[in-house]
């Protein structure tokens, strides 16, 4: 779906700093790209039909300069800009400079692997103390952070949630010198002593408080492993992907699966080396018409790629459970696992698969269908 008004500046929009050669590049591809996210299946109709003004991207980086007093009222803008902040740091001391005069120094997976540089701090809390943060400045930032995050594992472990200690490694960056100061440990040490009265939630925690998510009629949900309890009458099956076991009440031990998987940090073959386990129990447990819930500690990351491997191995391309036929029949490709990964989006709003996780999926997937192309090879070769 397209709206577009005759007014509307759609031409290309790209920082300075990129050169008019790369930018006849990005064009030639636009088009591509544009049906590319219209066939991923996220529902662009819906944002499309609220937009009243073009989408432009406005890039913010460390070293970009912005008098708060000087910018416009967002109404008088024509057009609704999406905020970009790219975790490199320009530096013009580098070698390599573009026409424009600028450089940048890439930091790999400084972006998205926000266990690296987040000391604890996760997309909600940060949202629920935006604000506290940026008014603390960068001197006294990793203070608050240290506060925000002590708080809220101290007021889930008071709840019987599991709520490890963050702890911190050296970065390798000069401009960090220790990975926890003096003062966050004594941050640490007094918040240990306090007690959270238990309707405080609204005002401390900025967890949400998850409900398991239906992924759509598959008869699979995805979900944290402290909502399980809560789930006893919708749910008759249970896949535990939690580093620790949970004891769950269901009729048969046979309704219920411990599959200890670590993140990709941790053991980058975790997850791989437990989808064959996954995948079978799953088939075993949906071709006799029970509901499955697959759970991990966060369910965010390793229970959606779980449920991702079980959706491509077991379901057809309409969303219906066929036991792996069409799965033998098909070459997945990593466009295939976008599209199914979008589909669970639409209904496990907080999923943050990684990419460590999502390249194991991809990797168990190749696998199989290849152990399958040659078991059907030698078959007919008999």
């Amino acid at each position: 779906m397209r709206l577009k008004s005759a007014d509307w500046d759609c031409s290309l929009h790209l920082p300075i700093w990129v050169s008019n050669s790369e930018k006849a590049i990005i064009e030639t591809h636009l088009q591509e790209w544009t049906m590319l996210l219209e066939a991923c299946g996220a529902d662009i109709s819906s944002l499309a039909s609220n937009l009243r003004k073009p989408l432009r991207p406005l890039w913010i980086s460390q070293k970009t300069l912005i008098w708060l007093n000087e910018i416009p009222d967002h109404d008088s803008w024509e057009f609704i800009p999406l905020i970009l902040v790219s975790a490199s740091a320009s530096d013009g001391i580098s070698q390599s400079r573009t026409s424009s005069g600028f450089s940048w120094h890439y930091i790999p997976g400084a972006g998205d692997d926000e266990e690296s540089w987040a000391r604890g701090l996760s997309p909600d809390l940060f949202w629920k103390h935006a604000f506290e943060l940026i008014d603390a400045g960068p001197e006294l930032c990793k203070r608050q952070v240290a506060e925000i995050v002590e708080k809220e594992r101290v007021y889930l472990a008071q709840r019987g949630k599991y709520s490890p200690q963050v702890t911190l490694k050296p970065g390798k960056s000069s401009t960090i010198n220790h990975p926890i100061s003096l003062e966050e440990s004594n941050i640490v040490s007094e918040l240990m002593e306090t007690e959270f009265p238990m309707n405080s939630m609204s005002s401390i925690s900025s967890c949400k408080e998850r409900t398991i998510f239906w992924l759509g009629s598959t008869n699979v949900a995805v979900s944290t492993t402290s909502h399980v309890f809560n789930a006893s009458d919708d749910v008759e099956c249970v896949l535990n992907c939690d580093s620790n076991s949970g004891s769950f009440s269901f009729p048969s031990a046979s309704s219920q699966l411990h599959l200890p998987i670590v993140t990709s940090k941790v053991d980058r073959f975790s997850l791989i080396r437990n989808l064959p386990s996954a995948i079978d129990f799953a088939k075993l447990s949906l071709s006799g018409g029970r509901k499955l819930l697959v759970c991990c500690h966060s369910g965010e990351d390793i229970s959606v790629c779980v449920c991702l491997a079980i959706l491509i191995s077991l379901f057809d391309e309409k969303g219906s459970f066929d036991g792996g036929n069409s799965f033998m029949h098909t070459t997945i490709t990593k466009w295939d696992m976008r599209r199914r990964l979008v589909f669970i989006c639409k209904f496990a709003t907080s999923a943050r698969p990684s990419r460590g996780n999502l390249k194991q999926v991809f990797g168990f997937l190749s696998r199989e269908q290849e152990s399958a192309i040659v078991a059907e090879s030698a078959l007919e070769a008999t």
